[in-house]
């Protein structure tokens, strides 16, 4: 079987699994726009969320041409693509799926060391981590790391070995992003949100206690994404209790403390309390 069918072949196998399949070029690149097709002259797929060739009988639009008809797989329009391709490529979101790309030996040791294990393909640098569950797609999460999901495409290497777990919150937490840092007077950071009026909705300083207690135990336990992480808390502890006026400078330095023990600088505690603050509208 020459390298066309064998491509060709490996594409019907997947596709009649219902994974949608596309061929790729040298350099691991899809085809691009046909003439018709060019500067998205055809209007493209609608919003790009959806798999599947658009219009054009040619297997345009990267990710999106990716499809689990075998008619077109088999098509005269698609026959020169299969020609020059070097790879089968799928769409992970397209069955529910994503693909951690882990492009070295170091990122392979972060994953090994933090991600739950799941079912994994070897490739040419390194590994293809691969989850149940769909995510947003991201380049560059971390050194060596892509995440490969929703409108996004993966090269085929083979079906792996292990059983694969469910997306973990560890990987999700990857892709979150603070907000642009707000710059506020110094007064303004040392936190606490005096009073706005009211008797305290908590009622016994015993619920606050144990909030805050939570809130340095989820950063201590943290293994992944600590920016991402020590912000999400930071936004729960001020959602819950940032507006009755009982958080104290001993609470936020609680947290603060949490924070640069696990590697943050003070300047990233300010600029994420501040984050926290402005995206509450406090």
């Amino acid at each position: 079987m020459n390298t066309t069918n064998s491509l060709l072949h490996t594409a019907l196998c997947l596709a009649a699994a219902g994974v949608p399949v596309l061929p790729l070029r040298v350099g691991k690149v899809p085809f691009g726009n046909c003439p018709a097709c060019a500067r998205n002259a055809c209007g493209g797929r609608p919003n790009m969320k959806t798999p599947g060739p658009c219009t054009c009988p040619q297997p345009c639009h990267g990710w999106a041409a990716a499809t689990t008809d075998p008619t077109v797989l088999r098509s005269r329009q698609w026959a020169r693509a299969w020609r020059e391709a070097a790879a089968v490529a799928y769409h992970p979101g397209g069955v529910d799926l994503t693909v951690v790309d882990l492009d070295n030996p170091a990122a392979i040791a972060w994953a090994r060391a933090t991600l739950p294990p799941t079912r994994t393909v070897p490739t040419t640098r390194g590994e293809h981590w691969i989850y149940r569950g769909t995510m947003p797609s991201s380049n560059a999460v971390r050194p060596g790391v892509d995440i490969k999901s929703a409108m996004q495409y993966a090269r085929w290497l083979g079906p792996g070995e292990g059983v694969t777990a469910t997306l973990p919150d560890a990987v999700r937490a990857l892709t979150v992003k603070e907000p642009p840092t707000v710059r506020r007077s110094p007064q303004s950071l040392t936190v606490p949100l005096r009073g706005h009026g009211g008797e305290c909705p908590h009622r016994t300083s015993a619920y606050l206690d144990r909030g805050i207690s939570m809130a340095v135990q989820r950063i201590t336990d943290a293994r992944s994404a600590i920016h991402a992480t020590v912000y999400r808390t930071f936004l729960a502890v001020l959602s819950t209790h940032g507006r009755c006026g009982c958080l104290t400078d001993t609470h936020v330095a609680r947290l603060f403390t949490a924070a640069q023990a696990k590697g943050e600088s003070p300047r990233h505690c300010t600029d994420a309390w501040a984050n926290a603050l402005t995206a509450l509208g406090m």
